[in-house]
């Protein structure tokens, strides 16, 4: 068994529901806790952070009964459709789960012929490369518009996938 995922323990990947919001802020907290920088602060109202209004569509990951990850759709009138949000809870990583999520999640905006961006931090080394391996395009860096904990500026990527 790698990272929970096993035969008697599949991966399932569906629609996220109001009842799933628990469970993500939990998995969102172990991440956090994890020192791996996501999210880059801590909200101040998780549940709000998870909820944005221009939410189009949303995912979890679920192995067993435990929610443990997941991911929006966002369409935001100043970026078009966008990923957002991809975070899979520590116990689970390394087992394909956000490339599942990920794949959900853009097999969803293909069918609808939408096209996808997505805003990623510098440091976020892991995300990076899943990013890269399937296909999205890096197309710039700018500084975000909120500092690091510590007053630092923070650089994020911006990558697109085209059809």
């Amino acid at each position: 068994m790698i990272g929970g995922v096993s035969a008697s323990h599949p991966l399932v990947v569906r629609t996220r529901e109001v009842s799933d919001l628990p469970a993500c802020v939990e998995a969102l907290a172990a991440v956090h806790a994890s020192g791996a920088g996501y999210p880059t602060r801590w909200p101040a109202d998780p549940v709000a952070w998870l909820t944005p209004a221009d939410i189009e569509q949303g995912w979890v990951a679920v192995l067993g009964e435990q929610v443990v990850g997941q991911v929006l759709l966002r369409d935001s009138p100043a970026h078009g459709h966008n990923i957002s949000r991809l975070f899979v809870s520590p116990a689970a990583q390394g087992a394909g789960v956000a490339a599942a999520l990920l794949d959900t999640a853009v097999t969803w905006a293909r069918d609808r012929d939408l096209p996808l961006m997505l805003d990623v931090t510098a440091h976020a080394g892991a995300a990076i490369r899943l990013y890269e391996r399937t296909g999205w395009r890096r197309t710039g860096t700018t500084v975000a518009a909120w500092i690091a904990p510590d007053g630092s500026p923070v650089d994020v990527h911006r990558y697109v996938l085209h059809p």
